[in-house]
Parts: structure tokens; C-alpha cells; sequence
């Protein structure tokens, strides 16, 4: 009996992830970070905006749409603010609330849209900036190693797609990858 694909996100062939195989430093680096946006993109494809602010159980605040807006908010923070040192308003912190991705994630088309807009938009100017660097020591407003940020995005993502599995699988059984 083979492996049943019918309840995972895509087939193999079809992954847009890599397999690793990167060379360097930096490309590992970059690749594992590309692969871990990849894969919460992945999570959350093909739901409606009630599914995406599906809440986990209570007291937890927790949805697919919360964790899309505040990874917005961790590489805003991350990318533009301590690196780039851009004095910004925080994404979703715009009344005080340190939750407010989490509180403002409600079943709304436009706020599903406007989180992955922004979403994209941050990682977007992340990876533009990051390739404008000529390598992976000290840089910013606060003299971060870009090693260590790209390491510490990498752990952040795969704590919040670890959550995202459970997210997904909850809401309609599709589980893995």
C-alpha cells in the first residue's frame, strides 16, 4: 500500500519548497527562511476568511489569520525597523494593543486580503534587503548580525507553522508537510 497524498497540502512534485541543498552560509540561510514562508502560505491556502480566523480553542486568541498578521508584524519588525532602522508604526499595534493581530483577525474578505498584502509587502522589502547586504555580519539600527536575525526568523516561523498544522488540521483534516 502506498502513501496516501489526499490529505496532505500538495503532492512532491508539486512542492514549491526546496529539499534543501544549499551551498554557503547565506544561501542556506535565505533558502530555509524562503521554505518556512512557503510553507505557512501553504497553510492556509484555498480557505475562506471564516476558516482563516477559525480560533484554536479557547482562552487562545490563536488563528491562521492571526499568524499571517503577526508575521507581518515580526518582519517589519525585524527588517525594517531593527535592521533598515526605519521609524515606523507597528503593524496591528496601532491602539497600544501588543494582540491586536491576534484580537483584529476577523472572518472579513478585506481583512484576509489586506493581511496577506501586507504580509507579502514585508517580506517582500525583507528580501530586497537583505540581498542588497554584502554578507552576513553586523548591520542596522541596533548592530544585529544578519546571521542572527535570519536564524532567529527561521525559528519563528517554524514555531508558528508547527501551530499552523494544528490550525489546518483542525479546521478541515489536511495535515503535514
Amino acid at each position: 500500500m502506498g502513501f496516501a497524498w489526499s490529505n496532505m497540502f500538495v503532492h512532491p512534485d508539486d512542492d514549491p519548497r526546496t529539499d534543501g541543498g544549499f551551498i554557503g552560509e547565506r544561501d542556506t540561510l535565505i533558502g530555509y527562511l524562503r521554505d518556512q514562508r512557503l510553507t505557512l502560505e501553504l497553510k492556509c491556502a484555498d480557505l475562506t476568511a471564516e476558516q482563516m480566523a477559525a480560533r484554536t480553542v479557547e482562552p487562545s486568541k490563536m488563528s491562521l489569520l492571526g499568524l499571517v498578521r503577526h508575521m507581518a508584524g515580526v518582519e517589519q519588525g525585524w527588517f525594517r525597523i531593527h535592521l533598515a532602522g526605519f521609524e515606523v508604526p507597528r503593524h496591528y499595534r496601532e491602539d497600544g494593543n501588543r494582540d491586536g493581530d491576534f484580537d483584529g483577525a476577523v472572518a472579513d474578505e478585506a481583512v484576509v486580503k489586506e493581511a496577506f498584502e501586507r504580509w507579502r509587502s514585508e517580506v517582500a522589502f525583507a528580501e530586497d534587503y537583505v540581498e542588497s547586504l554584502d554578507d552576513l555580519g553586523y548591520v542596522g539600527a541596533g548592530d544585529l548580525a544578519l546571521r542572527e536575525v535570519l536564524v532567529h526568523m527561521i525559528e519563528e516561523y517554524a514555531r508558528h507553522n508547527g501551530h499552523a498544522d494544528f490550525l489546518r488540521e483542525r479546521i478541515d483534516g489536511r495535515i503535514g508537510q
